[in-house]
């Protein structure tokens, strides 16, 4: 090797320098060529990248059809970054093998507010069969009782506007609106985020909407939309610069936005799609009568514990998930919570050891390879806690049972919060300007401080607020915390 051919730059990932890459990297199997479009994906960040598109990049080495149009509804950063790579980019999967993959199943990249008729284009067109989302809990756009929020800003936009939408709903439903109105059959939506119910809620939410902009099509998504639940599960962390370059190094080409997930990953859909829907089941999905069972336990045992060792993490000085898992009183935590707390709440689905899983969920924190920030996990803490861990709060105190434990991850919120506001530090979160307004007046007092978080009504139902015993709880565990 030449001095000059050892500082040359690596060649950037793309349609033409992949075939290169190092031997031993994962390549797609299909011409990229013959792929057609056949699912528009609103939200295609890491989640999306590591978990949909790689079932769907499986199912192109049997199946053409099913390309996806990745469509972001705000930022143009996944564009920007995969435009150049021609959709293309790098999963690595950490475990004790690290493998690499190049993903190929994404086909375009959109940026909705930059190009609004190429998304409606995309939407209204026959080869279209799925619409799937990841877009967190809050872009469903739902009010604490778990309806449409029409006081939602975006929603407000979208409803004085539903031609020139800028919510998840509003485009679901202005692309159903032209199919509807071109005598197509509805795309089938697959809600892929960490929501109770998911599918259900965002087809009430969908066809709320509808009935404010056309009776007749609201009826037609009601009668003929697929709305399937579903349940997702992978650890997916941020990429970092550590992670580009370790991807450079085993692939041999240069990956402005990779990607890394443990091994593990999941992807249980209810079995309602159409005939004519992707084999999803050929590419290891499960398709299932029982989603809620898998649904509950995963966010529950799961993203319930997950949060609570972020919050609880990040107090203690730690800033991995497995850091904090490392850490022997959270790791008891963690463990007491799974199995006294969380699952006497549940019911197993069929095929499911409840204690088996919880056990594997701890096995997974526990993976060296994976690099999960805490920071991240604790991102959106009002939309994520009343999915995550009120609901077992509530029905453990309806049973009658302790909720000293299931009141900490609430509490460590609550310090988590005033740490960061009184550190100057942003929030991320829908009501970032309120929490930051209470954590900089927080008194470190818990008879001070809680009723002031309690007051959140769009997070804290009324019926826990005024509950002595739950106030009791979470003012002690905030008090210990100190």
């Amino acid at each position: 090797m030449t001095a000059s051919s050892a500082t040359s730059p690596a060649l950037r990932l793309s349609a033409t320098s992949y075939p290169g890459a190092i031997p031993g990297v994962v390549l797609p199997t299909y011409d990229r060529d013959k792929v057609q479009v056949g699912v528009v994906h609103f939200g295609p960040g890491a989640f999306h990248r590591a978990h949909q598109a790689f079932y769907f990049d499986q199912l192109l080495a049997s199946d053409p059809r099913w390309g996806i149009c990745a469509v972001s509804l705000k930022s143009p950063g996944v564009r920007d970054a995969l435009e150049p790579q021609d959709g293309l980019y790098t999963l690595a999967q950490l475990d004790a093998e690290t493998t690499f993959r190049v993903i190929g199943s994404i086909r375009e990249v959109l940026v909705a507010p930059e190009d609004p008729p190429s998304v409606f284009a995309r939407l209204a067109a026959p080869t279209t069969r799925i619409v799937t989302l990841t877009v967190t809990e809050k872009g469903y756009t739902l009010s604490a009782e778990g309806g449409l929020d029409e006081k939602h800003p975006d929603i407000v936009h979208d409803l004085a506007n539903p031609r020139e939408p800028k919510s998840a709903v509003g485009y679901i439903v202005e692309g159903l609106r032209r199919r509807f109105a071109a005598g197509l059959s509805p795309y089938a939506v697959v809600a892929c985020d960490n929501l109770a119910d998911n599918g259900w809620r965002l087809k009430a939410a969908v066809v709320a909407f509808a009935t404010k902009v056309d009776a007749d099509l609201a009826a037609w998504i009601d009668r003929e939309g697929s709305f399937p639940r579903t349940m997702v599960d992978s650890i997916t962390p941020a990429t970092d610069d550590a992670l580009r370059a370790r991807v450079l190094a085993a692939t041999g080409l240069e990956d402005a936005w990779p990607i890394q997930r443990e091994a593990f990953t999941q992807w249980v859909v209810e079995d309602v799609l159409a005939a004519d829907a992707p084999d999803l089941a050929s590419v290891g999905v499960i398709l299932t009568d029982d989603v809620r069972g898998f649904e509950r336990a995963k966010l529950r045992l799961l993203n319930g514990v997950h949060s609570t060792l972020a919050y609880a993490g990040i107090l203690r000085g730690h800033e991995t998930v497995f850091e904090a898992v490392s850490d022997p009183a959270l790791e008891a935590l963690a463990r007491e919570l799974m199995t006294k707390d969380i699952i006497p709440t549940l019911t197993a689905p069929r095929g499911l050891d409840l204690a088996e899983y919880a056990e594997a969920i701890l096995a997974r924190f526990r993976n060296p390879e994976i690099r999960h920030y805490l920071s991240q996990i604790a991102w959106d803490g009002t939309q994520k806690l009343p999915f995550r861990i009120l609901g077992t709060l509530t029905e453990t105190l309806e049973a009658g049972r302790s909720i000293e434990r299931l009141a900490i991850p609430l509490a460590a919120w609550m310090r988590f919060v005033a740490l960061r506001a009184k550190a100057g530090d942003a929030i991320t979160d829908p009501l970032a300007d309120k929490l930051s307004a209470i954590g900089a007046a927080a008194t470190g007092d818990a008879k001070t401080d809680v009723p002031t978080f309690l007051a959140l009504d769009s997070v804290f139902p009324a019926a826990l607020t005024s509950n002595p015993t739950f106030v009791s709880a979470v003012e002690k565990a905030y008090a210990d915390l100190a």
